[in-house]
């Protein structure tokens, strides 16, 4: 019976409150979707290639791959001539665009169909419905799965054109495969199947393998396998794993994903003030109602359960709603987290939400642990108040005042706590978000004595020109220290948040912008198309590099050719630049005399790397470091650490005499042009253009024209970090809005007292709004200060550790304004709601109670 008669009364208070009720419910909501969206785009984008990985590796227990130029043919005729040669299958793979339809990346897998059988059951073979004839004899054959041909609009006789390198060929259709399940169908989404020589005139390798699939038996037989092919394998070749490829992806990505939890953890962060602070106010709003409970026999353990149980009501149904919305938001955020790996890391397409149980699992334990997690404290206040004292408003803020100097004595001890976990010397992640906790933690527990003190000191201020209701203001925040205090912190949080990531990211673009500036001297750059628009390996046509280097109105020029090599089983990006007769160095150095640097540089086996390489591998100036190179692992000796931030990875950079020495590849991936003097660049463009022609199709662009794009890709890559941004924004919104609702309304007696003592409704407006605008301006001056300081421990400290860059902290006097204007406006809608609802009551009726 009096469970049934607390449970009740508190349905009858959530009932009487729906716009607060609905609004923590939101915040709840909002909190688990925006973590629950970005993992679930992250691991559909890894899902997603991990599955195509898996279904082109088939069952290979090996893989034999080469170098950057991958392996010559003869070496698997040699292979299956060995005696007692393992099971093997040659492999050619790339990836090429479709240039109708919505222009998706492409896989193409050139393979043997006669060898195929024991690795991959998706390869057609004699006696099938595809005629085998026809695709190994006739050139430009392939095959697509039905739903990649129904989403590029062909169909079996078709014609699909493909661009590789700025080249288009062309593919004649000859037939249409069907998978036997929705997960292979998947899988081989967009996938073109070719046979081995189709592949190599498509990608450009003729004569050369990307790979040979290997079947090994396991133990001392594989063991011995592998011994009598080792005296057949060229220099620079290497048995593989087909699970280190997956492994590398994951490696290369993770700093990425790691930060986009993060990110998402934070607006997690912001719902958990919010829920703290709805459920604080619950408790603070039935204070004498409780008292009351206690008064007639309830017990403290009961009043305990009683706000528990309405935290996790509260909890499971915004958790639920969060998981819906999550869903829905990681339909959209997949295809920014998939655009973004495209353009910096590597080709992947996905093309649906993969729902991981583990993820909605997640995602349900945060909303409902966060829930409760935020209600133990109002449960506790609660359950341990005597009835007597419960009942007594006055004892409640004398007792929040006495408490605000220790509060924020220990705010102080937990601030010391977080800047000692950001200041320890290690790479790890872990202690750096310790610390930015422990700093939003210790912020909030200084607001309540930092609120008395600006509030006391504002009444003098507020009272000159708006009289006595602006000493009333200000008063009436103190006096309501333990609700105003509750609401600030929370409003700080949420702000700040805000403030500390949209600071990161006008840094990082800043830093950006100002390499870029710096590293693009020469007037005109060329380069085909690349798939992944960051790395940039394309290649021209044999010998046109050459002709558009002597084009009329060229002073200088240099080249550079960007391959990728294995470091430790890492794919790393080389870069070999050959500067000509250019005096021009465009490289700002971390480590190493300039003027030393490019000397020893000239040195036989010797190289720079960038600073996301040494400090994620703990290199400098003098280590050395081996790479897979055509001739065999090669050591290195570093000479120099240069700033770039192209690849979180890391790149290493060495003459292009060096690199030919180490790697059969005359090939050039961009060509830099120095106008002569006097020279328009403009005219020169168009000349490059012209001298070009229709030998293949490049991207030629103006200094100014390549930092513009340049940042579009920046731009672009982080479109779904202002997403995240906007989120909290729309989270610390609902949470300014709660708060400041749920103040305004719990004094309507105290209002109605003084509607009962003169005050005309039009002065009643005024008050409220002085009072909301008051805690919104303490609001947003407290989150500046933590903003910055949020923001200097994501540039400084998350994003150094993440990637490795150093970044310079700007201070955006928008970002600061847009923050105060956030927590401003929502304080004055906060206060609209309770001001008109108490200026059309009736006093007498609202002071019946008394």
């Amino acid at each position: 019976m009096r469970q049934r008669l607390l449970a009740r009364a508190s349905l009858r208070h959530l009932g009487s409150h729906p716009w607060l009720t609905a609004l923590s419910l939101l915040g709840i909501a909002l909190g688990v979707a925006v973590v629950v969206s970005i993992d679930l785009a992250n691991a559909s984008a890894m899902r997603a290639f991990e599955r195509s990985t898996d279904t082109v590796a088939g069952r290979a227990t090996h893989q034999l791959v080469g170098g950057p130029s991958g392996l010559p043919e003869s070496v698997y005729r040699d292979v299956r001539l060995l005696p007692g040669a393992p099971v093997s299958a040659p492999v050619v793979e790339g990836y090429v665009r479709a240039t109708s339809g919505d222009r998706r990346p492409l896989s193409v897998l050139g393979v043997d169909p006669f060898a195929e059988a024991p690795f991959r059951s998706f390869v057609p073979r004699s006696g099938g419905s595809v005629d085998l004839g026809a695709f190994l004899t006739e050139p430009g054959t392939a095959l697509l799965t039905r739903r990649t041909a129904e989403a590029l609009g062909v169909g079996a006789g078709d014609t699909l054109e493909v661009g590789m390198e700025g080249v288009t060929r062309r593919l004649r259709v000859t037939a249409i495969l069907d998978p036997e399940d929705e997960g292979s169908a998947r899988a081989m989404e967009s996938l073109v199947l070719t046979d081995i020589s189709t592949a190599q005139e498509v990608l450009g390798q003729v004569g050369r393998l990307s790979r040979i699939d290997l079947q090994l038996p396991v133990g001392e037989a594989g063991e011995a396998q592998l011994a009598r092919l080792h005296p057949l394998l060229p220099e620079g070749a290497e048995v593989l794993r087909p699970r280190a490829r997956g492994n590398a992806v994951e490696q290369m990505t993770r700093a990425f994903r790691t930060n986009l939890t993060a990110l998402s953890l934070l607006a997690l962060v912001v719902g958990t003030f919010l829920i703290y602070n709805t459920m604080t106010f619950s408790v603070v709003q039935r204070r004498e109602q409780l008292g009351r409970l206690r008064a007639v026999g309830i017990t403290r353990r009961e009043l305990f359960a009683l706000v528990l149980v309405e935290a996790t009501a509260l909890g499971l149904v915004g958790t639920v709603a969060g998981l819906l919305l999550g869903i829905i938001l990681g339909r959209g955020l997949v295809e920014l987290v998939t655009r973004t790996l495209n353009d910096l890391y590597l080709v992947v397409s996905v093309r649906g939400l993969s729902l991981e149980s583990s993820t909605l699992a997640k995602g349900v334990l945060l909303g409902l642990g966060a829930t409760l997690a935020a209600a133990l404290l109002p449960a506790w206040e609660a359950a341990r108040s005597a009835p007597a004292v419960t009942l007594r408003r006055s004892t409640l803020e004398d007792v929040a005042r006495r408490r605000a100097p220790r509060l924020a004595l220990l705010g102080l001890l937990v601030l010391a706590l977080g800047v000692g976990l950001l200041a320890l010397p290690t790479p790890e992640l872990l202690p750096a978000y310790g610390g930015l906790f422990s700093v939003l933690l210790g912020a909030a527990l200084l607001v309540p004595w930092l609120t008395t003190l600006l509030a006391g000191a504002a009444a003098g201020p507020l009272g000159r020109p708006f009289g006595l209701l602006g000493r009333m203001a200000a008063r009436g925040v103190t006096s309501s220290l333990s609700r105003t205090a509750v609401a600030l912190a929370a409003l700080m949080v949420a702000v700040a948040t805000t403030v500390g990531v949209g600071l990161m990211v006008a840094s990082f673009r800043g830093t950006v912008a100002e390499w870029l500036e710096s590293s693009l001297q020469a007037d005109v750059f060329i380069s085909p198309p690349a798939l992944v628009t960051r790395r940039g390996g394309a290649t021209f046509a044999p010998g046109l590099a050459e002709h558009l280097r002597a084009t009329p109105g060229v002073a200088g020029s240099t080249t550079i050719r960007t391959v990728q090599v294995r470091v430790n089983g890492m794919p790393t990006d080389l870069r070999s630049v050959d500067f000509g007769t250019v005096t021009v160095r465009p490289y700002r150095f971390k480590q190493g005399d300039p003027e030393r640097v490019w000397k020893e540089l000239e040195a036989p086996d010797t190289l720079l790397v960038s600073e996301p390489f040494a400090f994620h591998r703990r290199l400098g100036v003098n280590d050395s470091v081996e790479l897979s190179t055509d001739k065999g692992p090669r050591r290195f000796r570093i000479v120099g650490v240069y700033f770039d931030y192209g690849s979180d990875a890391g790149t290493l950079l060495m003459p292009r005499a060096t690199y030919l020495r180490h790697f059969d590849d005359p090939r050039v991936s961009g060509v830099a042009l120095y106008a002569a003097p006097g020279q328009d660049v403009d005219a020169l463009v168009t000349r490059v253009r012209e001298r070009a022609g229709d030998v293949q199709a490049l991207d030629i662009r103006s200094n100014r024209a390549l930092r513009e794009t340049s940042l579009e890709v920046f731009d672009r890559t982080f479109t779904i970090t202002h997403v995240l941004r906007l989120l909290a924004v729309g989270v610390a919104f609902v949470g300014v809005l709660s708060a400041l609702m749920a103040l305004q309304l719990e004094r309507a007696r105290e209002l109605a007292v003084l509607r009962a003592t003169g005050l005309t409704p039009r002065q009643l407006w005024g008050l409220v709004s002085l009072q909301t605008g008051l805690l919104g301006l303490l609001a947003g001056l407290f989150s500046l200060p933590l903003g910055v300081a949020l923001a200097y421990v994501l540039v400084h400290v998350i994003n150094q550790r993440s990637f490795g860059w150093t970044l310079r902290l700007l201070v955006v006097p928008g970002v600061l304004a847009q923050a105060l204007v956030l927590a401003l406006l929502a304080a004055a809608l906060a206060g609209l709601y309770p001001s008109w609802k108490m200026s059309r009551a009736n006093p007498a009726n609202a002071l019946r109670e008394e």
